[in-house]
């Protein structure tokens, strides 16, 4: 199987095995296309942007082709959900790919990295909470078992609030911060409330902007593979948010775990995972390696077919229909739950 993940930096194509209960990688392909950095205000990608996204899908469904997968699961996150041209940008990436890009809600964005995470941590990890950072959104998600009893998505990206708070000040100024920190504690209030509530025995993060903070606060380096353990607390966390706070974003780079693709959005992203930490009363977190792509896979696996799936993809079709250029293939499928109460029950 293969999974085509669109996100605000990259477009990361991953082929793994899939004939036993675990996704193994044998193949990963990536193009930095960095389409964050170029959306206009409102978060119109622009056409040049859109270009360029179209050529790195058609070259990694070139790619997926070379290791036998015809279909990948192809997706994208918040950079291209939260556009006000998305049906523009998927139409064209259907037409001129032959594949259809699917834009999942973020609830269950959250409810497939959940699954991923339970996967990976056991159910010794007991009532799991689950935190995940991407560039236009925060995913929260809790649960008892394998899907989350509780799963919301946050506008609270770290390469969104970096445009809306900090365009123009490298490094930001500490009103801007403050300011930063009031919004966060403001969106994340309720759902703060309720993770408190839950209290939940074991929290884990996932995304490229956790583990790059988790290095940041002393965890081991990719390097030294994925089963390493690796956390991160609180209280270096904080430390790290006055250390990234006080440097401009080419300095920051030079920092453990800070790539140059991510130094100017680490900041507030550091800033939202240390509010939401201190806001839920969780004291430390488990940096997992596996998310969302690997939730894709976790699902399709466990279902035994992509039917699921299948009707995401209607539902792009009816979107996007009057911008094809080729129709997609005709289905039906199920409505499919998007609240985390009904996803027991796949469509």
């Amino acid at each position: 199987m293969g999974v085509l993940d669109v996100g605000s930096n990259t477009v990361r194509l991953v082929i793994a095995e899939t004939d036993g209960a675990v996704p193994l990688p044998v193949h990963t392909a990536k193009r930095r296309l960095r389409l964050s950095a170029h959306v206009e205000r409102g978060g119109h990608l622009p056409k040049e942007q859109v270009d360029r996204l179209v050529e790195a899908v058609e070259d990694a469904v070139d790619e997926g082709r070379r290791w036998g997968v015809t279909r990948p699961f192809a997706f994208a996150t918040a950079i291209v959900r939260d556009a006000p041209n998305r049906s523009e940008v998927l139409g064209r990436v259907a037409a001129e790919s032959g594949v259809p890009l699917h834009v999942l809600p973020g609830e269950v964005e959250a409810e497939l990295t959940f699954l991923a995470a339970r996967r990976w941590m056991g159910w010794r990890a007991g009532p799991l909470a689950l935190l995940d950072i991407g560039g236009g959104s925060l995913e929260v998600a809790f649960g008892r078992s394998k899907l989350p009893d509780f799963a919301i998505s946050l506008p609270l990206g770290a390469n969104r609030l970096t445009r809306e708070f900090f365009r123009g000040q490298d490094p930001p100024s500490a009103h801007r911060t403050r300011l930063l920190r009031r919004h966060v504690r403001h969106q994340l209030r309720d759902v703060a409330a309720r993770i408190r509530w839950e209290a939940p025995r074991t929290a884990v993060v996932s995304s490229r902007m956790f583990q790059q903070l988790g290095r940041l606060c002393g965890a081991a380096p990719g390097r030294s593979g994925p089963f390493t353990s690796r956390s991160m607390t609180r209280s270096d966390l904080g430390s790290a948010v006055k250390q990234l706070a006080a440097l401009p974003s080419a300095e920051r780079a030079l920092l453990p775990g800070i790539s140059p693709a991510r130094a100017g959005q680490s900041l507030a992203g550091a800033i939202v995972a240390h509010t939401t930490m201190k806001l839920m009363g969780i004291d430390e977190v488990t940096v997992c390696p596996w998310a969302l792509r690997e939730g894709v896979l976790l699902r399709c696996i466990e279902d035994g077919s992509s039917d699921w799936w299948d009707a995401y993809g209607l539902r792009a079709q009816e979107a996007t229909a009057p911008l094809l250029l080729h129709p997609l293939r005709e289905t039906t499928a199920a409505p499919v739950p998007t609240t985390a109460s009904s996803a027991r029950h796949p469509g």
